[in-house]
């Protein structure tokens, strides 16, 4: 009998939106991509995109700049992190995390997984207790959202300030609360792979007029800063404005152009979003060997990434595995994989931020597969894609233990 193979592509993105297209064209034929460049009584499109977001997660300021990882690495700054200082992170998460704590001059800590892929507390008291560690840049990685009103009130007790790395969790919320709005500093990410378009592109939001201004400043502001309208009055800017080093890292007008009228369609992703990986999780559901990630009823969470757990499979089982599933079209990351691939890798991968052993996250990591959801799929590709996952789960987790073998290239 002959097998079914998915055909679909695992990073092909939507197009962008024809009013973006426009938008894009006209910033082209004036010229003016540069956010500080605008025609007498023209508001830039970064300007708007910053109102826009603001008022979409309920901030009282916004500004964006050029990538996710910069958004990190200046909220780091706007909070002042002092050399060698240590910043609490969890292990699960992706490089430009720790990535932007060593960049900002910071040490990472790094913080036990729990099973279902969330910050451990208490392994977090621990470290924020025994280092001294003054600041938690807590990733949602993968888009899992922990309990944000316990953890809001173990840092409060701890005297750690929350920063927020929603690059998964743009549009989710925790108990109607905006991921992003439980941190001191929200940050986000625009880059292709994340819930709005731009290539590159990110966000930081804050209530906090003296940090979003050391933001605007450090983002490469000059003295143009009363040109932001989703920031803090210019006079919180004048007793700092000769204090804070431009670290340039701005949005232009060509990235904010493409972006706004995605923001519109971000409620309706997140819906399609549900429906595709409502999808999978069916699909999913009681297969022998494979453990699904518990979703919590407090959590709003944006699908646009799957995770499952092969727990106690051995690594050639699971090398075959994805072999296996790979030659059937479906591209899935592996995050126990002993070397880094492409875009996946893990806590010890990252010499230099000399991490300690982890063995709680080491057992958790060494089962877990990933997979991106594109909205270019529809709920019958995520039904097919399920009913192969599902079949070489039972197949291969049943077989003979199989021989080590080169996993297959992915991106």
């Amino acid at each position: 009998m002959m097998q079914e193979r998915f055909s679909g592509s695992f990073t092909q993105q939507e197009p962008i939106p024809e009013a973006g297209i426009e938008a894009a064209i006209a910033v082209l034929r004036h010229g003016r991509l540069h956010r500080y460049n605008t025609a007498p009584g023209e508001t830039a499109q970064t300007v708007l995109l910053e109102q826009e977001f603001a008022a979409l997660t309920g901030a009282k300021y916004a500004l964006a700049v050029a990538s996710g990882g910069y958004a990190m690495g200046c909220a780091l700054r706007a909070l002042q992190v002092r050399p060698g200082e240590p910043v609490l992170t969890n292990a699960f998460t992706l490089a430009p995390v720790p990535g932007a704590i060593a960049a900002a001059g910071g040490r990472p800590v790094f913080i036990e997984t729990t099973q279902d892929l969330t910050l451990d507390f208490d392994h977090m008291a621990q470290m924020a207790r025994s280092t001294g560690a003054r600041i938690l840049m807590l990733s949602h990685m993968r888009g899992h959202l922990c309990d944000m009103e316990a953890l809001s009130a173990l840092c409060a007790a701890l005297g750690v300030t929350i920063v927020e790395d929603c690059a998964h969790t743009m549009g989710a919320s925790w108990r109607g609360t905006a991921s992003g709005r439980y941190g001191r500093i929200g940050c986000y990410s625009m880059q292709t792979y994340k819930h709005i378009n731009s290539g590159e592109g990110g966000f930081l939001i804050s209530d906090d007029a003296e940090l979003m201004a050391r933001a605007v400043l450090l983002s490469g502001s000059y003295m143009l800063y009363a040109k932001h309208t989703a920031a803090p009055p210019p006079q919180v800017f004048e007793a700092i404005r000769l204090d804070v080093p431009n670290v340039s890292g701005r949005m232009d007008n060509l990235r904010a152009a493409i972006l706004r009228p995605q923001l519109l369609e971000l409620s309706q992703r997140v819906a399609r979003w549900a429906a595709l990986y409502g999808a999978l999780e069916t699909g999913l559901q009681d297969t022998l060997g494979l453990r699904l990630i518990p979703r919590p009823d407090e959590e709003v969470f944006v699908g646009s990434s799957f995770q499952f757990q092969l727990n106690g499979w051995s690594k050639p089982r699971i090398g075959a595995f994805l072999t296996r599933t790979m030659a059937r079209g479906v591209e899935l990351k592996w995050f126990g994989a002993d070397a880094p691939v492409a875009f996946t890798s893990r806590y010890d991968h990252w010499r230099y931020a000399d991490p300690a052993p982890l063995p709680q996250t080491d057992r958790i990591l060494s089962g877990l597969i990933d997979m991106r959801v594109p909205l270019t799929f529809c709920v019958e590709d995520c039904q097919q894609i399920a009913r192969i996952i599902r079949a070489e789960v039972l197949a291969v987790g049943q077989g003979p233990e199989p021989e080590a073998a080169a996993l297959p290239v992915i991106q």
